[in-house]
C-alpha cells in the first residue's frame, strides 16, 4: 500500500518509516523541515515537506501522494515543567486538534482506507483496578495542569473513531524507551536515574506501562496492514508501579538506589501531575492489540529490556517518557530539598 507517515521523522517515525518499506509499502514521510529530507530519503521515504498546521499545504501534500492510509504521529514538545504542562504542550495540542481535522479532511478526499494515530495511556481513570483496558474511560477530572492536554487527546480519538467513511485506528503507546527516546542509553531521564535524581515520590503506588520504541513501530505496522476501527492499548505485557519498576532500572544502570520523598515535597516539585503519576496512575493491557493485531512485543516485559539502556545509543526526547522526564527535571533543578 502507499502510507502516508506524518511526523515521519520523530523518535517514532525513524523506527517506522524503514519497518514499513521491509513490509513491501510505498512510504511517503511529511516533515516541516525541508532539512530533514535526505534524513527521509535514508530512511526509505518519498519525503513531504508541508506544515500539519496549514490546511491547504496538507491537503495538497496528500492529494498529490493520493496514499491508502495515513498514519499521524505529530507532536512536538515544548520546554518542559509539570507545573505548567500544558504551556510545554500546546503545540501538540494544536497538532492534535488542528492538526488531526487538517489530516482527516485530507484523507476523507482521497478516501483512505485507514487512519492510524498516536494516543497515550495515562490518561485512563485513576479509580479501580489498577491494570486499565481499552473499554475502561478516561478520568473525568484530569490534574489541572494537564486538562487543555488531555482534551486534545479526547479529541484526536474521538475525531479518529467517527470517521466512518474510514478504518479510524488509536494507538495508546505506553511510555516509549529505547533509541531515540528520553529513556535511551544516553537520555536525559536515564541519566537523571544515574545521577540519583529521579526520585519515589510517596508508596510509588503508581502503575506505569512501558513499550519498547521498536515494538510500538511493529504494532503500528500491524494497524497499518489489517487494523480495525477502534482503540489499542500498545504496551509491554508488565504493567508496574513505580516502587518496583524505577529501583530496577537504576540497580540496571549501575546506579545508586533512587532517593524517597513524601508525596506533599513531590507535590511542591512537580505540581499535582508529578504526584498523580508517580502514585495514582493506572496500567494498561495489551490483551486486545495481541489479539486483534496478531502483535507481541518482542520486549514482553521492561525487566529485560531496560538492559538495553546500557549500550550506547542515541538520544531524541519523545512524549511517551515526557512524564517522567519532566519530573525528574524539576527535582533535579531542587535537588537540595530532596528528602533521602
Amino acid at each position: 500500500m502507499k502510507v502516508f507517515v506524518a511526523g515521519a521523522t520523530g523518535a517514532i517515525g525513524r523506527q517506522l518509516v524503514p519497518r514499513l518499506v521491509e513490509a513491501g509499502h510505498e512510504v511517503h514521510g511529511m516533515t516541516r523541515s525541508a532539512s530533514k529530507q535526505q534524513l527521509l530519503r535514508d530512511l526509505g521515504a518519498v519525503p513531504v515537506v508541508a506544515d500539519a498546521l496549514e490546511a491547504d499545504q496538507v491537503a495538497e501534500a496528500v492529494g498529490r501522494v493520493q496514499p491508502d492510509v495515513i498514519v499521524h504521529q505529530l507532536t512536538s514538545i515544548g520546554p518542559m515543567d509539570l507545573r505548567h504542562f500544558d504551556r510545554a504542550f500546546a503545540m501538540t495540542n494544536r497538532l492534535r486538534t488542528e492538526g488531526t481535522g487538517h489530516l482527516l479532511s485530507a484523507g476523507q478526499a482521497v478516501g483512505v482506507e485507514r487512519f492510524v494515530a498516536q494516543s497515550f495511556f495515562a490518561a485512563y481513570e485513576r479509580t479501580g483496578g489498577m491494570v486499565k483496558t481499552e473499554e475502561d474511560p478516561f478520568g473525568p477530572h484530569p490534574a489541572k495542569e494537564m486538562r487543555q492536554t488531555v482534551d486534545a487527546i479526547r479529541h484526536l480519538e474521538h475525531s479518529v473513531l467517527a470517521a466512518t467513511w474510514t478504518e479510524g485506528i488509536v494507538l495508546r503507546y505506553g511510555g516509549f524507551y529505547g533509541p531515540g527516546t528520553s529513556l535511551g542509553p544516553d537520555g536525559e531521564q536515564t541519566e537523571a536515574v544515574r545521577r540519583r535524581r529521579f526520585p519515589v515520590v510517596g508508596d510509588g503506588g503508581g502503575v506505569w506501562s512501558f513499550i519498547h520504541i521498536a515494538d510500538a513501530a511493529e504494532a503500528t505496522v500491524a494497524a497499518v496492514d489489517h487494523g480495525r476501527r477502534g482503540l489499542y492499548n500498545v504496551v509491554d505485557d508488565d504493567p508496574a508501579r513505580v516502587a518496583e519498576w524505577l529501583p530496577v532500572l537504576a540497580r540496571t544502570l549501575g546506579a545508586k538506589e533512587p532517593r524517597h520523598v513524601p508525596r506533599f515535597v513531590g507535590r511542591l516539585l512537580t505540581g499535582e501531575i508529578g504526584a498523580v503519576m508517580m502514585t495514582e496512575l493506572r496500567g494498561a493491557s495489551n490483551a486486545k492489540a495481541k489479539r486483534e493485531l496478531g502483535w507481541s512485543p518482542a520486549h514482553p516485559s521492561w525487566r529485560q529490556g531496560f538492559r538495553g539502556l546500557t549500550q550506547a545509543g542515541p538520544d531524541d526526547a519523545h512524549p511517551g517518557a515526557a512524564w517522567a522526564e519532566a519530573a525528574q527535571a524539576d527535582v533535579a533543578r531542587t535537588n537540595g530539598r530532596e528528602v533521602s
